[in-house]
């Protein structure tokens, strides 16, 4: 049996696609200010104009709305920034991720992908894809940093990414804590030292240059690099 396309992967036109845009809309519109748990059909048909019935015949169950959703959370939603700096680049994009799911909107939409990524077909898939795509265009900010030459050639860029936005999920997610100004610096700064120190060099095989996976050559960045503009390390203001 085929597997059911997941929802938002079509972009149908005309009467379909108002009755989409609607739906959508309220869906974002209830997660201002409702948590994901209380969102029902019924809510969301009341909201948007659209029956009940014709929502379920599209989407199924809130599920399959969240997942649709996913599709327009955006590549462009947190801005990637560019400071001409590795450590700026990072703390500004940290402090990018906290802003953005400092609204509650965001931050409900997040918990809601991840609970229909564990019941609605397909949503698993969905929410992979976006995100690995989301973390391959962040990691341009260490492109820019092999080519500036701060961090070794082979660093696996798209885990430091990875590495940088793990504890902002994890205090949304499991700890239920603030994304506050502490956990910006401290996982920039984090993400910063081991990229520059090789923590993150692709370890499949050697260097060409028969350095040992993990470490740092000697015509690589210095261990101890001095921060921009004379900054010590933990320093945020370039962030």
């Amino acid at each position: 049996m085929t597997e059911p396309r997941p929802h938002g992967s079509a972009r149908p036109g005309g009467r379909t696609a108002r009755t989409r845009t609607a739906v959508l809309s309220a869906a974002r519109e209830e997660l201002r200010t409702q948590d994901y748990a209380t969102l029902t059909v019924d809510l969301l048909a009341q909201r948007s104009g659209v029956h009940a019935a014709t929502i379920r015949r599209r989407w199924r169950t809130v599920e399959g709305v969240i997942t649709d959703l996913l599709g327009e959370y955006g590549t462009s939603a947190i801005p990637i920034p560019d400071t001409g700096d590795l450590r700026g680049d990072l703390h500004a994009m940290a402090g990018n991720i906290a802003g953005f799911h400092a609204a509650p909107g965001n931050r409900r939409l997040v918990e809601g992908i991840v609970a229909a990524a564990a019941k609605e077909p397909g949503a698993e898939q969905v929410l992979r894809e976006t995100f690995g795509g989301r973390l391959r265009q962040v990691s341009v900010l260490l492109e820019r940093a092999v080519a500036r030459g701060q961090v070794p050639p082979d660093t696996d860029t798209v885990e430091v990414i990875a590495a940088l936005s793990a504890p902002f999920y994890y205090r949304l997610l499991i700890s239920r804590r603030p994304l506050d100004a502490e956990l910006v610096r401290t996982s920039a700064e984090s993400a910063y030292l081991a990229a520059t120190r090789g923590v993150f060099r692709r370890r499949a095989t050697d260097a060409p240059d028969g350095t040992p996976p993990g470490s740092t050559p000697s015509d690589g960045p210095p261990s101890d690099e001095a921060p921009p503009d004379g900054a010590t390390p933990g320093d945020t203001t370039s962030g």
